[in-house]
């Protein structure tokens, strides 16, 4: 991984990187976002704006690589999320709605790598890739037996195996500048590239602008791109304070599934806002506060009402009706040997599902809104061993069904959907 003078290659990370194009990234907790970017983040619970221990910059601060040793972070993850859904309250003929369901795609892994490197005093180089997901779902079908001609079919009620997956894996060269010897600017081009595939949705084909650009299509891709730009102030030799913006990534319409999501099959990943402090509250001992506003609401297809007159696939069509939300994480480390590091952290996110929307998030349940977190470093001379745990708790949301509002099912007719989460991760860090 070496050039001649002894660094690492950029261009050979890269490389590396561009194989996650084959692995489906499902990393979810704050909605479709991850609770947190790099190991020693996800130890204590994605806190990361004003802390600098690790290259993930590109995915959190950019201007914190400024602070932090040059070296390569690579980390796997195996990521377990659970995800039900329920019918109730259905009867008389529409009884037969009634049923529950668990996905069956419920483990991922998935990796990630961070690179920084000094090109003089006050510039440093990095580069981060990592990936977003969460909406990865497969549903067995047979849950519903409607009749003649309409035997075994899934809980929305259409024929075969039922779900979606969506894979977001972004790239983000980083550049950061020391300026006023305590401060720090960052700027991280992203290059995004997205994945998606939807089935069992036929159902539905009523309600769509283009039916034969709604489900079953098999999977679609589309390319993207904004900007991530951070600050870090060390205010004092204890105290650091930082923010970062990101920008709405621009991306590619989803041609295959223009019948699904609002806008034609416009799908951008929303912009987010986030601030945070780091407290060198003891010797040994570092606490951590971040907030962060992801903006969910102003992406069409996500942030549609379900109810919104019109078709699938309008511009103004119905979508998955999430909401904006704000996120707050605490995180602690600890330093109990000259080699050893021990992190914990909780973080709490606002649920982006209204009650009124439960049906179409039956596709993906993003419910979760509190993790607990643990992580352990072990670092001797340039090599870092890492390891963290991640703990979202069972959450669930319950509304009434849509299709009470299309006809099919009488009022009181109720839908449950839930989600828990686990995670490891192992990384290995290389200082040079």
């Amino acid at each position: 991984m070496k050039n001649k003078n002894g660094s690492v290659s950029p261009a050979r990370v890269a490389a590396l990187g561009f194989t996650l194009l084959g692995i489906q990234p499902a990393h979810a907790t704050d909605g479709y976002f991850a609770d947190g970017y790099g190991p020693k983040a996800e130890g204590r619970a994605g806190v990361s704006i004003a802390e600098t221990d690790d290259a993930f910059g590109g995915a959190n601060n950019p201007a914190t690589i400024s602070w932090t040793s040059n070296r390569f972070d690579f980390d796997l993850d195996w990521f377990n999320p659970v995800r039900t859904a329920l019918r109730t309250g259905a009867t008389g003929p529409a009884a037969a709605l009634n049923g529950s369901i668990r996905s069956t795609r419920d483990n991922f892994f998935i990796p990630g790598i961070a690179l920084k490197d000094s090109i003089s005093s006050d510039v440093s180089l990095g580069l981060t890739i990592y990936g977003n997901g969460g909406m990865n779902t497969d549903y067995p079908r047979g849950q519903l037996d409607l009749g003649p001609g309409a035997t075994q079919q899934n809980l929305l009620a259409g024929s075969g195996h039922l779900g979606v997956n969506l894979s977001q894996l972004l790239i983000a060269p980083t550049v950061s500048w020391q300026f006023a010897g305590n401060q720090s600017v960052g700027l991280a081009p992203i290059i995004a590239y997205q994945q998606f595939q939807a089935y069992g949705l036929n159902s539905f084909a009523g309600l769509s602008q283009d039916p034969a650009a709604l489900t079953d299509q098999g999977t679609d891709h589309a390319w993207g791109a904004s900007v991530r730009l951070g600050y870090l102030w060390n205010v004092t030799p204890k105290i650091s304070l930082g923010t970062e913006y990101s920008s709405e990534v621009f991306s590619q319409r989803f041609n295959r599934y223009r019948g699904l999501f609002a806008g034609s099959g416009s799908f951008d990943i929303p912009q987010t806002v986030g601030a945070g402090v780091a407290w060198q509250a003891l010797e040994r001992l570092r606490l951590g506060l971040d907030y962060k506003w992801i903006d969910y609401a102003d992406i069409p297809a996500v942030g549609n009402p379900s109810s919104n007159p019109g078709l699938l696939g309008q511009s103004s069509g119905p979508g998955f009706g999430w909401r904006s939300i704000s996120v707050v994480k605490l995180g602690a480390d600890l330093k109990v040997a000259q080699n050893w590091t021990l992190r914990t952290g909780f973080s709490y996110n606002e649920n982006p599902v209204r009650s009124s929307d439960v049906t179409f998030n039956i596709l993906a349940p993003a419910v979760t809104q509190y993790q607990l977190t643990a992580g352990i470093t072990y670092s001797t001379g340039w090599h870092e061993l890492t390891a963290s745990y991640v703990h979202a708790f069972y959450n669930s949301s319950t509304g009434e069904s849509q299709f009470v509002a299309l006809g099919k099912a009488p009022p009181g007719t109720l839908e449950e959907i839930s989600m828990s989460q686990n995670l490891f991760s192992l990384a290995y860090s290389y200082k040079f």
